[in-house]
């Protein structure tokens, strides 16, 4: 059974939806550290109330991102992770996690990829007037999302459409897409 490790700055409805999975049967893994750079997030209390162990940290606390990235790298290395899984974790990764993780940390992005990367993409796509939009699973490198795609599933944007709205359904892709995206990513990492 794989190891993993959700990384996650906000709410954590896709924490929510791995743990979810997790517990029933359908994603077979064991979701052993969430890591959090924002200590008021709500997915910290989440975590602690699933017994989930978290580390958490001030990134301004640190030097700079390769010191706070080895002080990660030693959390994970401690439980054994097989896969660093991305679910709003709102910060590039840098070299130090890549070297250590390489093609073993994935992340979701609420657009489809190479389409508005970074942050909003939801209010990039509504803004761009665009008919269809949806759920990216990607393997992270250096950039801002612009490693291998995995996974891709869409959506349509009706013109009375509000943000709320496709907002919504997105998350409910991504809900259901990505538990499956971990699956398949974990069963492919344990096999080599």
């Amino acid at each position: 059974m794989g190891r993993i490790a959700v990384f996650a700055s906000g709410a954590g409805s896709n924490f929510d939806a791995i743990e979810r999975a997790i517990a029933n049967g359908t994603l077979e893994a064991e979701l052993v550290l969430v890591v959090c750079d924002r200590p008021s997030a709500e997915v910290i209390k989440k975590a602690e109330h699933a017994g989930i162990d978290v580390f958490q940290f001030a990134p301004k606390s640190y030097p700079d991102k390769q010191a706070f990235e080895k002080d990660i790298v030693q959390q994970l290395e401690q439980r054994h992770v097989d896969l660093v899984v991305l679910a709003g974790y709102m910060r590039l990764i840098g070299s130090t996690l890549l070297e250590s993780y390489e093609g073993k940390i994935i992340n979701i992005h609420p657009s489809l990829l190479p389409a508005f990367p970074g942050k909003d993409a939801i209010g990039q796509a509504i803004d761009a007037g665009v008919k269809v939009s949806g759920v990216t699973v990607h393997y992270v490198d250096e950039g801002m999302d612009t490693g291998p795609i995995i996974a891709q599933e869409a959506i349509v944007i009706q013109d009375t459409d509000s943000y709320d709205e496709v907002k919504k359904r997105i998350q409910s892709v991504e809900h259901t897409l990505y538990p499956q995206v971990i699956s398949h990513v974990l069963k492919g990492a344990l096999s080599t």
